[in-house]
């Protein structure tokens, strides 16, 4: 269970809540221009490529993220997508053939705009390959975006299928077009007060605020989530200035948050918000609050040396941070 939303006031903002029973190893990471990426099945070396900021798991000296965005704004973040996801096992010598775990880096390595990622993908062949034999892949769809506009991109059985997505918004399960026409059965929400529509004669009138959205499901299953992140997230409205978008971008995760208790996975465990994200895109600076802490950490990439080959990571400040005013 995952949500990852895009959010425009003056600079871009991406993020996402992620969604698990479990915690991964999660730091911020932030993989410099000359970190040596290699790819499983391409034998090239690549050096030089855009710096990324991100959440991830590092393993073997690996960054494997979760979500991530690079230097000129670009988001990936993948999210679970069990039953649908399918990589293939044949190996195509005239493609790219990226598995699961390397399309955030293979993406955000080389990609300034949409346009340069639709490019990557037109030729990417998405193969079966995990990161260790203790380590299998997850199935995943992913929400990409740049500064303008957002897709997703799943593979399925059906072949890799890349969607315009207008509502700037992924979940999980079921696929992405499903999710697309679920929103027309909404489409009489507003955030403005409703009018009489039930009878002429009658008189009715709104006994409180918030009437117009009567409907709005508040559930935590993937479909429900995306149409609240979704009305959220498209009746925002920003105050200038950074502190109030990522106050904002905060407010629409929290709209959609897993509270410890109310999910129970199959094996009995309590599926919670792990951490939520807020990107920059503009200006390469991470945010992040835990379940455990929510106050709001930010990493600015810029302040690294980006042009170094180390990985820096920096580890999640889980500890409850409580501001004592007497």
């Amino acid at each position: 269970m995952c949500t990852s939303i895009t959010l425009k006031h003056g600079d871009t903002y991406f993020g996402r809540n992620l969604d698990l029973e479990y915690h991964f190893g999660e730091r911020v990471v932030v993989t410099p221009r000359n970190y040596c990426f290699r790819f499983r099945k391409n034998e090239a070396v690549y050096k030089e490529h855009l710096a990324i900021i991100g959440m991830a798991t590092v393993v073997d000296d690996y960054p494997l993220y979760a979500e991530a965005a690079n230097e000129k704004g670009v988001y990936v973040a993948g999210l679970y997508f069990p039953g649908n996801a399918w990589y293939t096992d044949e190996i195509k010598p005239d493609m790219d053939n990226i598995t699961p775990f390397e399309l955030i880096p293979w993406l955000l390595s080389y990609s300034s705009s949409l346009q340069d990622v639709r490019e990557l993908l037109s030729r990417i062949n998405l193969i079966n390959v995990p990161f260790s034999d203790k380590m299998p892949l997850a199935g995943l769809h992913w929400h990409i975006a740049d500064k303008e506009s957002s897709i997703v991109l799943e593979s399925t059985k059906d072949g890799l299928k890349v969607y315009d997505d207008p509502a700037g918004v992924l979940t999980n399960n079921p696929p992405f077009d499903f999710h697309m026409q679920n929103l027309r059965q909404y489409m009489n929400l507003s955030p403005r007060q409703p009018e009489d529509t039930f009878s002429g004669g009658l008189g009715l009138k709104p006994f409180g605020v918030g009437m117009g959205a009567i409907g709005i499901p508040g559930d935590n299953s993937p479909a429900s989530r995306f149409i609240k992140a979704a009305f959220n997230r498209n009746n925002a409205v920003c105050d200038d200035g950074e502190d109030a978008c990522v106050a904002e971008f905060f407010h629409i995760l929290d709209s959609v948050v897993s509270v410890k208790g109310t999910v129970i996975t199959a094996e009995g465990k309590y599926d919670i918000t792990t951490y939520s994200s807020c990107i920059n895109g503009d200006k390469g600076i991470y945010y992040y609050k835990t379940y455990e802490n929510c106050r709001i950490n930010a990493v600015d990439m810029h302040k690294e040396d980006l042009d170094s080959e180390g990985l820096k990571v920096y580890e999640l400040d889980k500890k409850l941070d409580i501001r004592y005013m007497n």
